[in-house]
């Protein structure tokens, strides 16, 4: 009987890891309104509205259990991202848009829940890479409002873009 038990106990525990539903839920938006007063500045900082944008996705996130943010090192991404970092706890890890959605960056992302803050070219390319689709186009310039929500359960991806106003 105790070898019964213990061939069963040995069973169950392999089938419940080979069938664990590891789902990665990745959410991405283009960083908040930038400082349009100098044309010639290529790593701008966020204006008035965008801080206050930026503190608005904070709070948008207050309930999402992030495991990690990344952003790409300008100031304006960053300056974005530090409100909900800070309110997690997280540090903010830097990414190479022209690397996105790697085998490194998944096999780190794997499991867990993800904010991508990016540009308005990168964002929609960086969900597109994730769903291996083209479904999203480059964001208007004018557009810093878009939350895109990729969600990845065993072979199936999913997908949502919301407003945040």
């Amino acid at each position: 009987m105790k070898k019964f038990l213990l061939l069963f106990v040995f069973a169950f525990t392999f089938i419940t890891a080979c069938s664990s539903d590891e789902t990665t839920t990745y959410y991405l938006i283009r960083h908040a309104e930038k400082d349009r007063t100098d044309k010639t500045n290529k790593n701008p900082d966020l204006n008035k509205v965008g801080q206050e944008r930026a503190i608005k996705w904070a709070n948008r996130f207050k309930n999402v259990p992030f495991d990690a943010i990344y952003s790409t090192n300008y100031n304006r991404t960053i300056q974005t991202a530090t409100p909900t970092a800070e309110s997690k706890s997280l540090e903010i890890i830097k990414y190479n848009p022209s690397k996105m959605y790697d085998s490194i960056f998944q096999q780190e992302t794997k499991g867990k829940t993800v904010l991508v803050v990016g540009h308005s070219n990168t964002t929609p390319a960086f969900v597109n890479k994730i769903l291996a689709v083209e479904k999203y186009k480059d964001i208007d310039d004018n557009n810093n409002a878009n939350l895109y929500i990729v969600t990845i359960s065993g072979d199936e991806k999913t997908s949502v873009v919301e407003t945040v106003e």
